[in-house]
């Protein structure tokens, strides 16, 4: 099992500087990874800072030298493929192959996509992320590269460097339970993050559920991650518990975060819940 911390890419963490400094703190505390959300207008009040999550993976990035870094989750249907692809190779080359990319449809679908006059029909951007996935891999390759589908369109066009990372840089993608056909697109690539659609925090049940269901769609043998949010119990004597059934459920990872940066750091400097 491994265990990260999961940051908003909003409020008090828009500030680089400082989301930079928890990441540090963080690798020095012994945990394994350090994500960011990917919103652009999440529809929180008016005026809350929101920085780019690139932006502050590139800080994140020269901040640390060993834990895995990444975006959970990027909503690719409001990205350019090919542009994506010049990021994600940038940041995996700049942390030395330390990038994992999440990646989902994105909520809330009106303000991250309606308010924006694009698309916000779940069926329609589910189109763009599969292709915008086919893409992406393909111009991670590093060979000369063709697509055309309903959305992208690729003419012969070759994109160096590759990632570090190889075969690929690792694609997890969100399921929000208790919806099942984003189950089989997680399958076709390296991880699952599932998520509930009322408050965010799969029980073990559930993740034990949605796991079973993922795999029994793989057709290769190479490890398949999962990733859960949780919230912690106040009391540290129940963790060791509560890391065992996530664990029992198929977790490979366990992801905490906090809406207070003050209330982070104290999550972070007591370690990684197995500690």
């Amino acid at each position: 099992m491994q265990f990260a911390i999961n940051v908003p890419n909003f409020g008090e963490y828009a500030d680089p500087r400082v989301t930079a400094e928890l990441a540090r703190a963080t690798e020095n505390a012994g945990w394994d990874g350090f994500f960011v959300w990917d919103h652009i207008n999440a529809g929180f009040e008016p005026g809350t800072p929101m920085a780019d999550p690139w932006v502050l993976l590139t800080t994140i990035a020269l901040a640390t030298e060993r834990i895995r870094i990444g975006t959970m989750v990027t909503p690719l249907a409001r990205r350019r493929p090919w542009k994506l692809a010049r990021e994600t190779v940038t940041i995996d080359r700049l942390s030395g192959g330390r990038l994992i990319l999440g990646v989902g449809l994105g909520i809330p679908a009106d303000l991250e996509f309606g308010a924006f006059g694009e698309e916000p029909d779940d069926r329609e951007r589910a189109a763009k992320l599969d292709e915008g996935l086919d893409v992406l891999t393909g111009l991670w390759s590093g060979e000369p590269f063709s697509y055309t589908g309903k959305h992208c369109i690729v003419s012969n066009v070759q994109f160096l460097p590759t990632p570090v990372q190889r075969p690929r840089i690792p694609i997890w993608v969100a399921q929000m339970y208790p919806h099942r056909r984003p189950l089989r697109r997680a399958a076709r690539w390296d991880g699952l993050v599932p998520m509930h659609e009322s408050d965010m925090f799969p029980t073990p049940a559930q993740v034990d559920e949605v796991v079973t269901l993922a795999r029994s769609y793989r057709t290769a043998d190479e490890p398949f991650d999962v990733n859960v949010p949780i919230v912690l119990p106040e009391a540290r004597s129940g963790v060791a518990q509560l890391v065992r059934e996530y664990e029992a459920a198929g977790a490979t990872w366990l992801q905490i975060g906090a809406w207070g940066v003050d209330d982070l750091r104290r999550q972070v400097a007591a370690g990684p819940p197995a500690g």
